[in-house]
């Protein structure tokens, strides 16, 4: 059983229904004991940092999120949800993430004349061997959508990349932490692919 955390995040009907094409069971909660009670987690978000981080403390998910996955339980963040892992964004300065992992969110350099936000598809290339991408090519196209990336502290931890002017962070992987700044729910078969690998860990 999957729990999808509910903290009124705008993607939770699309990866609601790419895991039903997986037949994965899941739950939407908040409910800390549904939370407790399912194997594994998974952090939807889009929108603002500082908003969604309002929003997990005031429903009392930040501290939950933070027991459980300290505790061993598997999650995965997708889009906003890789972001509110790290420690701060440069989108709402002063408000701090998750802290689950080290690293930060900062905002695409406008210089390389490329469209901010990037809204598309782009090609991953993978700097270590993954649970979350076994059996996915390197090269395979995945959807972004974000104006801010990850630049985690640790080159350890990132499981893939893309680049997009910057270099991007475009996924990690660490202990029971997965995460993908791309929606893998709107990334065709690829992406059906990796929900797979996690649904299966």
């Amino acid at each position: 059983m999957i729990a999808i955390i509910d903290y009124d995040a705008g993607n939770m009907k699309s990866v609601e229904k790419a895991l039903d094409f997986l037949g994965a069971e899941y739950i939407v909660s908040r409910n800390e004991e549904e939370m407790r009670k399912a194997d594994k987690l998974i952090l939807p978000g889009v929108g603002a940092f500082g908003d969604a981080m309002s929003k997990l403390d005031g429903y009392g998910l930040s501290a939950v999120i933070k027991e459980l996955v300290g505790a061993g339980k598997p999650i995965l963040g997708i889009c906003l949800g890789l972001q509110l892992m790290f420690e701060e964004s440069e989108e709402t300065p002063g408000v701090r993430g998750l802290s689950l992992l080290k690293g930060k969110i900062v905002r695409f350099d406008d210089s390389f004349g490329l469209k901010i936000p990037q809204i598309g598809w782009n090609s991953l290339e993978f700097p270590k061997t993954s649970k979350l991408f076994a059996g996915v090519e390197e090269g395979s196209y995945v959807y972004f959508v974000h104006s801010y990336y990850l630049k985690a502290e640790e080159e350890s931890i990132v499981a893939a990349t893309c680049e997009y002017g910057n270099h991007v962070h475009a996924a990690v992987e660490a202990g029971n932490i997965y995460a993908c700044q791309f929606h893998p729910e709107k990334s065709s078969d690829v992406g059906l692919r990796i929900l797979k690998n996690y649904i299966e860990l």
